[in-house]
């Protein structure tokens, strides 16, 4: 299991490149989607969230029922059906790494001999667990590779705005406080004795 080990600790390291890649994406651009039949950043991550469920059982099936048939799932019909649009990052975010984590120490232990088994998907036919694991582990990179292009994508349509000043400056003419010399200095008034 030489190269299926170093698949499986990439595999297991997708959450954290997941979660590395999304501090670079301002929150605001998350909703932005590229064309109407393109998703955006936040429908990628709900995709992902639903796509790790489906793994999880995908992986099982694999160890548990050996040829058997697992399904497979249209990402596209699952996006509009399931309204990822109004559903929360947030929850989906806590989803993927948690269901990773579990499916990894899973295979992480598994004896030799089940790395043999295979399975049916309905588009691929016949598919061993180590194929399966090269498919997981190349999955939430590319996504993010995808949410990359959509991130340059808005930086191409909304403009960058300016940063804010340092300091905040009262006037920022030099010769302002000359026009009004005694605007900001204390007037003495003569106190009578």
């Amino acid at each position: 299991m030489g190269i299926a080990r170093q698949q499986l600790e990439s595999f297991g390291r997708g959450p954290a490149l997941l979660a590395v890649a999304l501090r670079r994406f301002p929150r605001q651009m998350w909703l932005y989607k590229p064309s109407p039949e393109k998703w955006s950043v936040h429908e990628t991550i709900l995709h992902l969230a639903d796509r790790e469920v489906g793994s999880y059982i995908q992986c099982r099936h694999f160890i548990a029922d050996p040829d058997s048939s697992i399904a497979d799932f249209n990402a596209a019909r699952w996006a509009s059906a399931l309204g990822y649009f109004h559903q929360s990052t947030r929850e989906a975010l806590k989803i993927i790494p948690r269901l990773r984590r579990m499916t990894y120490e899973l295979l992480a232990a598994l004896p030799e001999h089940v790395w043999d088994y295979q399975a049916q998907r309905s588009a691929q036919g016949s598919l061993g667990l180590a194929q399966w694991i090269e498919m997981q582990e190349r999955h939430i990179p590319r996504y993010i590779d995808q949410m990359k292009d959509i991130h340059d994508g808005w930086l191409r349509v909304i403009p960058r705005r300016k940063p804010a000043a340092r300091y905040w400056r009262p006037y920022s003419a030099p010769n302002q406080l000359d026009r009004y010399p005694n605007r900001f200095t204390r007037q003495n008034k003569s106190v009578p004795e």
